[in-house]
Protein backbone atom coordinates (compact mmCIF):
# COMPACT_ATOMS: atom_id res chain seq x y z
CA UNK A 1 0.00 0.00 0.00
CA UNK A 2 3.01 2.39 0.75
CA UNK A 3 4.14 2.28 -3.15
CA UNK A 4 0.99 2.33 -4.44
CA UNK A 5 0.46 6.05 -1.71
CA UNK A 6 3.86 6.82 -3.24
CA UNK A 7 2.92 6.87 -6.88
CA UNK A 8 0.12 8.64 -6.19
CA UNK A 9 1.64 11.25 -4.40
CA UNK A 10 4.07 11.81 -7.34
CA UNK A 11 1.21 11.39 -9.83
CA UNK A 12 -0.92 14.07 -7.69
CA UNK A 13 2.81 16.42 -7.68
CA UNK A 14 3.01 15.69 -11.40
CA UNK A 15 -0.55 17.41 -12.40
CA UNK A 16 -0.27 20.21 -10.04
CA UNK A 17 3.28 21.46 -11.44
CA UNK A 18 1.51 21.01 -14.85
CA UNK A 19 -1.09 23.31 -13.94
CA UNK A 20 1.15 25.61 -12.41
CA UNK A 21 2.81 25.60 -15.82
CA UNK A 22 -0.12 26.19 -17.85
CA UNK A 23 -0.74 29.13 -15.57
CA UNK A 24 2.43 30.57 -16.30
CA UNK A 25 1.83 30.80 -20.05
CA UNK A 26 -0.75 33.42 -19.64
CA UNK A 27 1.08 35.14 -16.09
CA UNK A 28 3.97 36.37 -16.61
CA UNK A 29 4.91 36.08 -13.39
CA UNK A 30 5.04 32.53 -13.10
CA UNK A 31 7.69 30.96 -15.10
CA UNK A 32 6.87 28.07 -17.21
CA UNK A 33 9.83 26.04 -17.65
CA UNK A 34 10.54 24.98 -14.69
CA UNK A 35 7.20 23.79 -13.73
CA UNK A 36 7.11 21.27 -16.53
CA UNK A 37 10.52 19.89 -15.73
CA UNK A 38 8.97 19.36 -12.36
CA UNK A 39 5.84 17.72 -13.76
CA UNK A 40 8.18 15.63 -15.47
CA UNK A 41 10.22 14.57 -12.71
CA UNK A 42 7.40 13.77 -10.86
CA UNK A 43 5.52 11.65 -13.70
CA UNK A 44 8.67 10.14 -14.27
CA UNK A 45 8.20 8.72 -10.50
CA UNK A 46 4.14 8.08 -10.51
CA UNK A 47 2.91 7.50 -14.20
CA UNK A 48 5.11 6.90 -17.49
CA UNK A 49 2.08 7.14 -18.85
CA UNK A 50 1.74 10.61 -18.36
CA UNK A 51 5.35 11.19 -18.74
CA UNK A 52 5.82 10.37 -22.20
CA UNK A 53 3.08 12.30 -22.85
CA UNK A 54 4.62 15.25 -21.26
CA UNK A 55 7.81 14.42 -23.56
CA UNK A 56 5.69 13.97 -27.06
CA UNK A 57 3.88 17.24 -26.08
CA UNK A 58 4.80 19.84 -29.16
CA UNK A 59 5.43 22.80 -27.09
CA UNK A 60 6.21 21.20 -23.74
CA UNK A 61 8.73 18.27 -24.81
CA UNK A 62 11.38 20.00 -26.37
CA UNK A 63 12.12 21.99 -23.28
CA UNK A 64 12.13 18.38 -21.41
CA UNK A 65 14.05 16.78 -23.78
CA UNK A 66 16.81 19.57 -23.80
CA UNK A 67 17.17 19.51 -19.67
CA UNK A 68 17.17 15.91 -19.31
CA UNK A 69 19.81 15.24 -22.52
CA UNK A 70 21.80 18.74 -21.79
CA UNK A 71 20.85 19.80 -18.74
CA UNK A 72 20.54 22.98 -20.55
CA UNK A 73 17.51 25.72 -20.06
CA UNK A 74 16.89 28.45 -23.15
CA UNK A 75 18.23 31.79 -22.86
CA UNK A 76 14.88 33.09 -22.71
CA UNK A 77 13.57 30.98 -20.23
CA UNK A 78 17.04 32.35 -18.62
CA UNK A 79 16.36 35.96 -18.79
CA UNK A 80 12.87 35.94 -18.24
CA UNK A 81 13.68 33.53 -14.81
CA UNK A 82 16.48 36.72 -13.92
CA UNK A 83 13.95 39.62 -14.89
CA UNK A 84 11.26 38.19 -12.36
CA UNK A 85 14.01 37.32 -9.74
CA UNK A 86 14.99 40.98 -9.88
CA UNK A 87 11.35 42.49 -10.19
CA UNK A 88 10.48 40.21 -7.22
CA UNK A 89 13.30 41.53 -5.05
CA UNK A 90 12.71 45.35 -5.83
CA UNK A 91 8.86 44.60 -4.77
CA UNK A 92 10.33 43.29 -1.50
CA UNK A 93 12.47 46.25 -1.08
CA UNK A 94 9.94 48.67 -2.13
CA UNK A 95 7.74 47.74 -0.13
CA UNK A 96 9.82 48.12 3.00
CA UNK A 97 10.41 44.71 3.54
CA UNK A 98 12.40 43.80 6.75
CA UNK A 99 16.67 44.17 5.81
CA UNK A 100 17.13 40.49 7.22
CA UNK A 101 14.15 39.24 5.16
CA UNK A 102 15.83 41.30 2.00
CA UNK A 103 19.16 40.22 2.59
CA UNK A 104 18.06 36.00 2.81
CA UNK A 105 15.68 36.49 -0.01
CA UNK A 106 18.80 38.22 -2.05
CA UNK A 107 20.86 35.77 -1.32
CA UNK A 108 18.72 33.01 -2.07
CA UNK A 109 17.98 34.54 -5.25
CA UNK A 110 21.49 35.07 -6.19
CA UNK A 111 22.32 31.59 -5.82
CA UNK A 112 19.46 30.54 -7.92
CA UNK A 113 20.74 32.83 -10.54
CA UNK A 114 24.45 31.46 -10.73
CA UNK A 115 23.17 28.26 -10.74
CA UNK A 116 20.95 29.10 -14.09
CA UNK A 117 23.94 31.44 -15.46
CA UNK A 118 26.07 28.24 -15.27
CA UNK A 119 23.53 25.99 -16.99
CA UNK A 120 24.34 26.03 -20.61
CA UNK A 121 21.78 26.96 -23.38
Amino acid sequence: MGARVGKTGFQFLAYIALLLAAVGVVLPLLPTTPFVLLAAFFASKGSPAFARWLEGHPRYGPAIENWQRNRAVPVKAKGLALGMMGLSWGTLFIIGTPVFALAMSGGLLTAAACYLLKRPS
